[in-house]
């Protein structure tokens, strides 16, 4: 039995010493887990944001609740989260999800698919990510992402992994969720319709 945590999911603040102390006093408090969550609006980008975090603190976790899978790339996405995790002495915790606002989407040129297609598209994406995690070559031929013989550096701070969330409330995220993830999040939206309606 895992002990009972308690973490919050921040959005915004106002300038940077406000968000080290509001970081420092939720250490303070006794909560384990700072998250952020990723959308393009107006609030703070999750991985500096927590990578700041980390470093005003030292006991508490960083965390993405949750980073949206089709803004970066799996490849792009280890490197980020495996150097945050060594630059916070192994407290990060990566949050993942397929997205569900098809405004932030259309706002920036892409192209928002149905939910199982995301949802494939994450589960790809947790593979190469939990692949590369282990610091050796990878190789992946998948139909949204291939990757030929890479490998990240540095490798995160704690093994095997950090711990990896996925966040959603999809019968086929949920799936995903129960065989591939460390922690499940219910968060986000669930659409009918291809993802066009609520």
């Amino acid at each position: 039995m895992k002990p009972f945590r308690f973490g919050i999911n921040a959005r915004t603040i106002g300038t940077a010493s406000e968000w080290t102390e509001r970081a420092r006093r939720l250490e303070d408090q006794g909560y384990a887990t700072l998250n952020l969550p990723d959308h393009l609006v107006a609030m703070l980008a999750p991985l500096p944001a927590l990578a700041i975090a980390a470093a005003a603190t030292r006991r508490l976790r960083v965390g993405t609740m949750v980073l949206n899978n089709d803004f970066r790339h799996p490849v792009v996405l280890a490197r980020e989260a495996a150097t945050l995790d060594l630059l916070s002495d192994g407290r990060l915790e990566l949050g993942v999800g397929a997205g569900h606002m098809k405004v932030e989407y259309d706002e920036v040129g892409l192209a928002f698919d149905r939910g199982q297609v995301r949802v494939e598209r994450l589960a790809e994406a947790v593979a190469i990510v939990k692949r590369l995690f282990t610091g050796e070559p990878v190789t992946y031929d998948g139909r949204h992402y291939r990757v030929t013989g890479h490998t990240i550096h540095p490798r995160p701070v704690q093994r095997p992994r950090p711990p990896i969330l996925i966040g959603g409330n999809g019968p086929r995220l949920l799936t995903l969720a129960a065989a591939e993830a460390d922690i499940v999040g219910f968060t986000g939206i669930t659409f009918a319709r291809g993802g066009a309606a609520p």
